[in-house]
């Protein structure tokens, strides 16, 4: 689990993708984001939570399987491009963003970009089936960043979005503060929001079928 509090920025050194076994190969320069981190650990890499496989000084390679390919940015990564990096939260540790998990949920797009002096609005286009999981001063994972929703499109809305707003320090230390219009982002929407949704998945039906019991017994 992460808390989305980005603790450093990583540099691509290859992505090597293999199109046989639908996977790909990333090598990091992560520079103290390794501390303490052992084979097998957890790094979330633009908001992807992916594992180490190898650990050579302040490099790190991890393997990144089709699924991950697929639903992240991942795969659009080259040798130079800086990425934002967590540790996995220790037990006990503070939560100082909000539950991260790590499993991107889809991809969005950077449609406007508004510096206001002391902070800067932006605005990101969401896949439609996203939308429903993004409430006005709920949370989101940007790229890995925990940060607050302060709007959100109408429902009605052909292009679904949602806004937020960066503080100098958020700028200064993600990669949000280089982040251009038209660029693609690694979205995580809050989990509580999707456990919600598929308990209400199966609540409905219970509740039909009870009601469906009733009336068959009354009638008898």
């Amino acid at each position: 689990m992460f808390t989305g509090i980005i603790e450093g920025r990583g540099t691509v050194v290859s992505l090597d993708t293999n199109k046989e076994t639908d996977s790909a190969t990333l090598v990091l320069s992560a520079g103290n984001s390794v501390d303490g981190l052992g084979l097998g650990g957890s790094l979330a890499v633009n908001g992807v939570c992916l594992t180490a496989t190898s650990i050579n000084g302040t490099t790190v390679e991890v393997d990144v399987m089709g699924e991950t390919l697929t639903r992240t940015t991942t795969g659009a990564l080259i040798p130079g491009a800086t990425v934002n990096l967590e540790r996995c939260v220790p037990a006990g540790g503070r939560l100082d963003g909000h539950v991260v998990q790590g499993h991107v949920d889809g991809v969005g797009e950077l449609l406007e970009r508004e510096n206001l002096g002391k902070w800067d609005r932006l605005r990101f286009a969401v896949p439609t089936r996203l939308s429903r999981y993004i409430a006005e001063k709920g949370s989101i994972a940007v790229d890995g960043v925990s940060l607050t929703v302060t709007a959100v499109s109408p429902p009605e809305h052909g292009q679904q979005w949602f806004e937020v707003g960066l503080i100098p320090v958020t700028l200064a230390n993600t990669g949000l503060g280089d982040k251009v219009v038209g660029g693609q982002v690694n979205l995580e929407v809050d989990v509580l929001a999707k456990y919600a949704e598929r308990l209400l998945q199966f609540a409905v039906p219970a509740a039909a079928n009870s009601e469906a019991g009733k009336t068959q017994e009354e009638a008898h």
